[in-house]
């Protein structure tokens, strides 16, 4: 907070937040086991003091232990909710191919598929998996959310004709 004490420190959030998201972070049960399955995936990340950080894009993905996480963040760790929480992180692709490709890794990996891909009632071809903690992953082929060469998503203008 010492860097937002003066005047210009705050004036920058006068207006609000930046819209952007630097990191998300996934409360896991065993660090290694998490690790193991998304180096499976291809990913590579890096692990510092019992947490595990690797590029995805222009952001961060983390893996820590989840009642770290849970303290770290004021709130009391209680048991794992089973079933759906709350939230999905979405890894979209460029073909119906390569998000069939890419559910097959996943469960090869040890992920479970939680809908296999399919057109959805919006219209774009999509399936779902958890990984080994339950966090839930779209795997998507949406034409209407271009990729770029880097893989970034733009979001469309929804409101042009």
């Amino acid at each position: 907070m010492s860097g937002l004490r003066g005047r210009e420190g705050w004036a920058k959030y006068r207006d609000g937040m930046e819209q952007r998201i630097t990191l998300i972070t996934l409360g896991v049960s065993d660090l290694a086991r998490s690790k193991a399955f998304y180096e499976a995936l291809g990913w590579r990340g890096q692990e510092v003091e019992d947490t595990v950080f690797f590029q995805a894009g222009g952001l961060g993905l983390v893996l820590w232990s989840h009642a770290k996480l849970a303290e770290d963040c004021g709130l009391e760790p209680g048991p794992r909710a089973a079933g759906f929480g709350g939230i999905a992180l979405a890894h979209n692709v460029r073909s119906d191919e390569e998000a069939d490709a890419l559910l097959s890794v996943v469960e090869q990996a040890g992920g479970t598929i939680t809908k296999p891909a399919a057109v959805n009632a919006i219209g774009f071809y999509s399936g779902a998996f958890v990984d080994p903690d339950g966090h839930a992953w779209e795997v998507a082929h949406n034409p209407g959310f271009p990729l770029a060469a880097d893989g970034s998503v733009t979001i469309p203008d929804f409101g042009a004709p």
